[in-house]
C-alpha cells in the first residue's frame, strides 16, 4: 500500500475512536526499517486496546498488511507494526516518560497533508469542484442590474435637519439708513400729561432792605379843563 494512503487510513482509524494528541513523523532520513511513526494517547487501557483494534481493522479493510501487535495484555503501551509504518498507542504517563517525539520528531507531518488527495472522499470533492467550475464557465453571465445604494441613517438625519432649517422663514432685515418711528409707551405719555397740568412756579420777589425809606406815592390831580 502507498505510504500516503496508509498514513491516511491510520489517522482516520485513530480519530474514529477519539485518540488524543495524534502526531505523525517522517523517519526516512533516520532509518530504513520504516517510513512513518504515529504516536497517540489513550486515557485508559480499554481505549488503547480499542485504538489498536481500530487501526488493525481499517488497514486490513483497505488492503494493507498488519505485521504484528504488542502490548495488548496490559494496555499501557500498544504497538501496531504495519511494515512501512509503526503506530505507538500510549497512556499519557507512559508517553510523557519515554518522549518518543524527541527521538523521531525531526520531520513532523501535518495531519491535513496526510489526508489530502489520498482518500476517495477527497478525490470526489476535487472532481466535483472541477465540474462545477467547468459548468460555471459555460453558463451565460446574467445582466448586471443597477444597484440602488442606500444612504446610511446618519446622512438621512442630517439631510432632514437641513431641509427643516431651509423651510423656516428668514427674519426680516431692517434697512440701514432709514429712521424707524417707535410709538411711546403708556408710562411716557402719562408723565408728559402730568407735567402740563402743574402751574408754573412763581419766583418770589426780593425783600426790601430794612433801612430803606418807604416810597411815597404822588397823586396828581388833573384839573378839568373849563368847558
Amino acid at each position: 500500500m502507498d505510504i500516503k494512503k496508509l498514513q491516511t487510513v491510520v489517522v482516520d482509524a485513530l480519530e474514529d475512536v477519539k485518540g488524543q494528541e495524534i502526531v505523525l513523523f517522517d523517519t526516512t532520513h533516520l532509518t530504513s526499517l520504516f517510513d512513518r511513526i504515529a504516536v497517540v494517547s489513550g486515557t485508559s487501557n480499554r481505549q488503547t486496546k480499542a485504538l489498536a483494534a481500530s487501526v488493525r481493522d481499517k488497514v486490513k479493510e483497505a488492503g494493507g498488511d498488519v505485521v504484528g501487535m504488542e502490548g495488548e495484555d496490559t494496555g499501557e503501551w500498544v504497538l501496531v507494526d504495519l511494515g512501512d509504518m509503526i503506530v505507538h498507542i500510549m497512556q499519557p504517563a507512559i508517553r510523557q516518560y519515554y518522549r518518543l517525539e524527541e527521538i523521531w520528531g525531526e520531520k513532523p507531518v501535518k495531519l491535513g497533508a496526510a489526508k489530502r488527495k489520498s482518500t476517495p472522499e477527497a478525490a470526489e470533492a476535487a472532481e466535483s469542484k472541477t465540474k462545477s467550475k467547468h459548468l460555471a464557465a459555460n453558463k451565460d453571465e446574467p445582466e448586471a442590474k443597477p444597484v440602488n445604494e442606500r444612504k446610511p441613517a446618519a446622512r438621512k438625519a442630517a439631510a432632514t435637519k437641513t431641509t427643516a432649517a431651509a423651510k423656516k422663514p428668514a427674519a426680516k432685515k431692517v434697512p440701514t439708513g432709514k429712521t424707524v418711528k417707535v410709538a411711546p409707551s403708556k408710562s411716557e405719555v402719562a408723565a408728559v400729561e402730568a407735567t402740563k397740568a402743574k402751574p408754573p412756579k412763581r419766583t418770589p420777589k426780593a425783600a426790601a432792605p430794612a433801612d430803606a425809606e418807604p416810597v411815597k406815592k404822588v397823586i396828581r390831580r388833573v384839573k378839568k379843563a373849563a368847558e
